[in-house]
């Protein structure tokens, strides 16, 4: 999570080669709500028409992001084909949540808003809160021919279908930017410490990591990855254990790997999840001295100022560190997969998505806005600044290709083909959240990980009765 992290980036032809990522979601807690809605779309008839709402007014509420960034450039031009007002409202990562959370209940909901495609869609869902998009989708009065829904991968869209596991469920969100997890590293450092060669397994980077932290003295760290206490760090972990997850072996959604088919069957102590804990324990220990506060800002600037050789986080940081004007190691980045744990395992990917609340007004006029946001134009013209365009024709056209890094688009693009969701859907997931964390960072503080992990299952499955 971003800067669920805030952060957001997609793969290159991540998308495509997310198609086959098939998210069946079942079980309690996972989207069990929400009541009818639609209304408004079902009401609209005759010819498809971006002028159809001219003159109406809509609230848009967005997380400080790259897409955010990028949006605002265009705003103008949503304006002008539409005739409708946008009365834009932003907000840091640290305060959106809850700015959504108090929004959508009142009575000036915002007409669209950026929706965590995981437990926290599960989480407005069951609480009646969000608009449901089908009806939309299926108007041919509000969408245009040329949208085109099917053109996002069936697996960035199933984590926002609900109910949850129902023939008839509905989509709720939209991806707008997409991040799969990967390895950033520091060309020169791996150059001067390293002779060069990146380290392909994991083990190895982790003693890499330790061996340059030492040798730095204190100025240069082989490892800074998020070590603060926050949910954030949830889809980073998530990533590392699915290094450390065989391909071959089954995932059964919503519980993803943390759970054994039921909420009551927590299983921290399975060597896979023991395993990629650790690994990401071991990363925040080969850290700078105050890596237990360090969270995305903090890691990536550092990253970005030279003073890390390896960084492990979303891929949306790539076009920022290769940006000159603010990235002191433009041009010197590397990117590479997770290196190899103990199995052959794949690596994480993560969504944000736009949604329309339920208690909006002008609900037409915020489906044509979600609508022009996520068209294949744009979607690609913003992916470039996040780093991944969750469409698969965006995400492979040549603006997009050429615009980003080649190596980080064909990283992005090779891990796509194997990644796996870092969703969890169940609402109330977060009390889980930092029972994981909080087993992470007394492992990276030197406990035993088979102690803390034994007890952190037991916690978990009193947490979540």
């Amino acid at each position: 999570m971003t800067p669920h992290t805030s952060t957001t980036a997609r793969t290159t032809r991540s998308t495509a080669a997310l198609a086959g990522l098939a998210l069946v979601v079942t079980g309690c807690g996972a989207g069990m709500g929400g009541g009818t809605g639609g209304e408004e779309a079902q009401e609209t008839s005759g010819e498809f028409d971006w002028k159809r709402f001219e003159g109406e007014s809509i609230s848009v509420m967005l997380n400080e992001h790259p897409w955010t960034d990028g949006v605002k450039e265009h705003l103008g031009e949503f304006e002008e084909l539409t005739g409708i007002d946008v009365e834009l409202n932003t907000y840091s990562e640290d305060l959106y949540t809850a700015k959504v959370e108090q929004a959508v209940r009142s009575g000036e909901a915002p007409g669209v808003y950026m929706l965590q495609m995981d437990d926290f869609a599960a989480t407005q869902y069951d609480a009646g809160l969000v608009e449901p998009l089908t009806p939309y989708l299926d108007n041919p009065s509000l969408t245009s021919d040329e949208y085109d829904f099917d053109d996002f991968p069936s697996g960035l869209v199933d984590p926002v279908r609900f109910p949850a596991g129902d023939s008839d469920a509905q989509v709720y969100s939209v991806p707008i930017a997409t991040e799969s997890y990967i390895l950033f590293y520091n060309e020169k450092l791996v150059d001067e410490y390293l002779g060069g060669e990146v380290p392909k397994t994991m083990d190895g980077l982790i003693a890499a990591a330790q061996q340059i932290t030492t040798k730095g003295g204190g100025d240069v760290f082989g490892s800074v990855v998020r070590g603060v206490r926050s949910d954030g760090l949830r889809d980073t972990i998530t990533a590392m254990v699915l290094n450390q997850w065989a391909l071959d072996r089954e995932i059964e959604a919503p519980y993803n790997v943390w759970f054994d088919g039921s909420w009551d069957e927590p299983r921290l102590t399975d060597p896979s999840i023991v395993n990629g804990l650790s690994d990401y324990a071991a990363l925040v220990a080969a850290g700078p001295s105050n890596r237990f506060n360090l969270d995305w800002p903090d890691a990536t600037s550092l990253f970005a100022q030279g003073k890390a050789a390896f960084f492990i986080d979303a891929s949306v940081f790539g076009p920022g560190f290769e940006d000159p004007e603010s990235s002191a190691i433009a041009g010197d980045v590397g990117y590479a997969p997770l290196p190899t744990g103990d199995v052959e395992g794949s690596t994480g990917v993560w969504s944000w998505g736009l949604s329309i609340a339920k208690n909006a007004g002008n609900k037409g006029a915020s489906w044509l806005f979600l609508q022009w946001a996520t068209t294949k134009e744009l979607t690609g013209t913003l992916g470039i600044q996040t780093g991944g365009a969750p469409r698969q024709s965006s995400s492979e056209s040549e603006e997009y290709l050429a615009a980003l890094n080649p190596e980080f688009v064909r990283v992005t693009a090779e891990v796509a083909s194997t990644a796996r969701t870092t969703a969890v859907l169940r609402t109330g997931w977060k009390p889980g959240v930092f029972v994981i964390v909080d087993a992470v960072l007394a492992i990276a503080q030197g406990e035993d990980p088979e102690t803390v992990l034994t007890e952190a299952n037991d916690l978990m499955r009193a947490t979540l009765q």
